[in-house]
């Protein structure tokens, strides 16, 4: 047919398996496995000296080297180091035909009486042939050799006048008769039963149930302090049964108890005691065990079939780093084989930029053997082809589920050009993603190169540098949702410029996203500070968060922003502000300032719902004044209809065929399920009577079908839903259906989706809220749409911090900070702080340097544009 095979690497599908690693993901961890299995060289786990294997005529080649014409004894070393008087073991090696053994130095005859002190330590040697080294007694070395390796089961000790060496034919350490297993492939694979960690079965940590998730040490044991339990849950008869019992006094916070009354809470009290059992109105008394809070819920984890049940106490599991692999995965033997001094666990720890230079390095090509060279320039290739997508920063140990939607496209991206294929359609949905300006022209110039192989790139993108660097530019539009569908535009992006266009302008540069206040903000009053930040790869950082502002921070891929926002500053207010949030704050030292808010919440892009029938609709409830409406119609009222009626989610007007779903589902076995749409609602998934139920000539299903602009013009007298409508509407998401289901719904516009919820509350201020890169998905009319929101959440007295990489959101933010310089092991650090124009001034950071050539770029547009006024 002429069309090329197409390859589409997606934002989603970021693997939530926990054994998946950067390394895994991208394959270069099997390259690794094969150049450890292939050159690694082994050390003693214990002793740490080289440990190696010689085969019978090595053996006897090592004897000739230095040694020819000396006498040698050459002995089987069958006992180390263990206690005992061992005369049987004389008795067998005498009836073997050996004549001579020697024993902890001294050379005896097997066939007198050998005492021994059984509680001390012993070494025996049985001398199996003594010699001069001649070539023409060759053979007979290699005899006695190959007796003394069949005695002690691999080892055999040369022993001249003045030295002594004992070798192996197995890789083992005869110092510490510690013996590894075959340097193979498999062997440093945390999959397989043979490389994997035996403690943590090759995951690098363990899951449990923590005190510190599962307990509110400042309330009362029987009155809220134990989590899971709640209140009157029948454990706490027991526990409050075992308090009478002992004469315990539990009236005082959990935190005061005396340990031994703490730890018998925690996990359980060993001793049979008086229960009740309840059942009705009726109490039953028996002997029986406390079982103790933790106990208890890992009974409840193993035995549970249900889901919601699991889901519910996973929240009192913690994870902590595997002790025995140090969270390698990895069994110890694997991890002691190295290659230029690195095991392949201090390998896949290091930043890939780093192991790239490590591995370019010449140091490296000395020590490596001739098969090595070809797996090294294999590593090297797909390592800099990370570098080059700008995910140089990350670990190959990273587990996949940590990554953002970005990351992880990027590094599949990176895997796809290290395959080299060409003539391929590749796909790619908003590759920009996350990347500061620094890092997008390298990932660009990847696509040139992907492109420079004889394929197609098509990109969806609305990242200026992106689009001006395009081969051609195929514009949709002229709006979102069904007033889109259209080809506005095609051409290059010269040809884009001149003609009249909605991208053309933004190209020229002379429109933007931009939405700079006429007018700055007072001074701030209040600040939240965090002291000492050292969570991942922060360097105990202090930031500082002026209150009531639009702040922004900003940095390279990879410098710390997600965690100082997510895992300290969300984590650690929440801990402060809810009583009930149990997650653990990423590692800092104090927040202050944090009693001037009243909440904190995090707006991220995750789904608004995880089925069809959760739609903006329900999730804003402007779905519940709807219904309201349609029930206090004068219809609905003759037929006692109420608002349930109204519902597709309950019994009584849904359409019970497809029970409010509009469509069914066939399960189609080993393939993927089919949805078809209902047959006797024809998709509209209410019943006939509750669909001749009409307001201005419209049903409720016709209603789900409107577009919020088309409601906010058709509800526009009730302001109960006009009010929800107009902040859908300024939020960008008038082209949306009112029940167009959660699951179709990007990223950015579940984000939109939810601020809008928070914009129709009725505001108290004093709140703060948190996005992460909010601008993803958008174009830079709706960007601007997006800052006039953000800064009228501003306006009612609440503060907004998001990490954002776009220039129009940081140069139009009241204030910044720059986090860097680098990404990895080289960020972590605050490089500045202040407005955009303090930051742009100084230009420290890429943040100031780039942000400075932009605010340029906009003033001279503005120039012109006045003197062409």
């Amino acid at each position: 047919s002429g069309l090329s095979p197409a390859i589409s690497i997606e934002q989603k599908g970021v693997s939530h398996n926990p054994r998946s690693t950067v390394g895994t993901v991208t394959e270069i961890y099997d390259y690794l496995r094969l150049l450890f299995g292939r050159a690694g060289v082994p050390v003693c786990p214990l002793c740490g000296k080289p440990v190696e294997k010689h085969s019978v005529d090595e053996i006897i080649d090592i004897l000739f080297q230095k040694n020819e014409g000396k006498k040698v004894d050459i002995l089987s070393p069958v006992v180390r180091g263990k206690k005992g008087e061992f005369r049987n073991l004389f008795l067998q090696y005498q009836k073997e035909g050996y004549l001579r053994a020697r024993v902890d130095g001294t050379v005896l005859w097997l066939e007198e009486e050998i005492p021994l002190d059984k509680n001390k330590k012993h070494d025996i040697e049985v001398l199996v042939d003594r010699l001069t080294v001649m070539p023409e007694r060759r053979e007979r070395m290699a005899e006695a050799v190959e007796n003394a390796l069949a005695l002690s089961k691999g080892y055999v000790l040369l022993a001249f006048e003045d030295e002594e060496t004992i070798i192996s034919e197995k890789f083992a350490c005869p110092e510490c008769d510690i013996t590894l297993p075959e340097i193979e492939p498999r062997l440093f694979s945390f999959n397989s039963p043979f490389g994997a960690c035996p403690d943590c079965n090759g995951l690098g940590s363990h899951q449990y149930f923590s005190e510190e998730l599962a307990v509110d040490p400042s309330a009362l044991p029987l009155e809220g302090a134990l989590l899971p339990w709640k209140n009157k849950h029948y454990m706490l008869r027991k526990l409050k049964s075992l308090s009478l019992h002992t004469g315990w006094n539990m009236d005082r916070p959990f935190r005061e108890l005396e340990p031994e009354i703490q730890s018998a809470i925690l996990d359980g009290y060993s001793v049979r005691i008086p229960l009740t059992y309840r059942e009705g109105k009726k109490e039953t008394s028996y002997m029986g065990r406390y079982e103790g809070l933790i106990p208890w819920l890992e009974t409840r984890w193993k035995e549970t079939e249900s889901e919601s049940i699991r889901n519910e106490i996973s929240s009192y599991r913690s994870e902590d780093i595997c002790q025995s692999c140090g969270g390698r995965r990895l069994r110890p033997e694997a991890l002691s084989v190295r290659v230029d001094g690195l095991t392949i666990g201090e390998v896949v720890d290091m930043p890939v930029s780093e192991l790239l230079d490590r591995l370019l390095g010449a140091r490296v090509h000395e020590f490596m053997r001739e098969p090595a060279k070809r797996i090294i320039e294999e590593i090297s290739k797909r390592l800099s082809f990370m570098v080059d997508v700008g995910v140089g920063y990350l670990t190959l140990s990273r587990r996949a589920d940590t990554l953002s939607s970005g990351e992880s496209q990027r590094i599949r991206l990176a895997t796809q050009i290290g395959s080299k294929l060409s003539g391929v359609l590749y796909v790619l949905d908003e590759p920009t993603i996350g990347l500061h300006p620094r890092d997008t022209a390298r990932l660009l110039g990847t696509l040139e190169a992907i492109r420079d192989l004889d394929n197609t790139v098509l990109v969806v993108e609305h990242d200026r540098d992106t689009m001006i660097r395009a081969d051609y530019i195929i514009e949709l539009g002229p709006a979102a949702g069904e007033y889109g569908g259209e080809i506005t535009a095609t051409g290059s992006p010269k040809e884009i410029t001149g003609r009249s266009s909605l991208s053309g302008p933004f190209l020229a540069g002379s429109e933007s996203g931009l939405s700079i206040r006429k007018k700055h903000l007072k001074p701030s009053k209040d600040f939240i500070k965090v002291f000492g930040a050292g969570e991942n790869n922060l360097k105990n950082i202090d930031a500082i968060f002026p209150l009531g502002k639009l702040v922004c921070i900003s940095g390279v891929s990879g410098s710390g922003k997600s965690t100082l926002m997510n895992e300290v500053l969300y984590r650690g207010l929440r801990r402060k502000l809810d009583r009930n949030f149990r997650e653990r704050a990423g590692k800092h030292l104090n927040i202050e300032g944090w009693e001037a808010l009243k909440n904190v919440i995090m707006i991220d892009q995750a789904p608004i719902g995880r089925t069809p029938r959760s739609n903006p609709a329900t999730y804003t409830q402007l779905f519940t004044p709807i219904r309201e409406l349609f029930a206090s119609l004068q219809e609905s009222r003759v037929r006692g209809y109420g608002p349930g009626r109204f519902s597709f989610n309950v019994k009584g007007g849904r359409c019970e065929a497809c029970r409010g779903d509009g469509e069914v589902k066939i399960s189609m076995l080993f393939m993927p399920d089919v949805y078809v749409k209902c047959d006797v609602c024809h998709g509209r998934r209410y019943n006939r009577e509750t669909l001749e139920v009409r307001y201005k000539g419209k049903s409720i299903a016709d209603v789900l079908e409107m577009s919020v602009d088309e409601a906010g013009k058709f509800f526009g007298e009730i302001p109960r839903i006009s009010r929800r409508l107009a902040v859908l509407k300024e939020a960008g998401l008038g082209y949306m259906r009112l029940g167009q289901p959660a699951t179709t719904l990007s990223g950015g516009e579940a984000q939109r989706v939810k601020l809008a919820e928070e914009l129709g509350k009725r505001f108290r201020g004093h709140t703060l809220y948190l996005l992460d890169e909010p601008t993803t998905g958008l174009h830079y009319r709706d960007v601007k749409k997006l800052l006039v929101l953000l800064q009228k959440i501003v306006d009612q007295g609440n503060t907004v911090v998001l990490i954002e990489h776009n220039l129009d959101v940081l140069a139009s933010s009241d204030h910044l900070l720059d986090l860097g310089p680098e990404g990895g092991h080289g960020g972590g650090r605050v490089i500045d702080t202040g407005t955009p124009a303090e930051i742009s001034g100084r230009a420290i950071g890429h943040t100031g340097r780039f942000l400075a050539e932009y605010l340029d770029q906009v003033k001279e547009r503005k120039n012109n544009d006045r003197a062409a006024g």
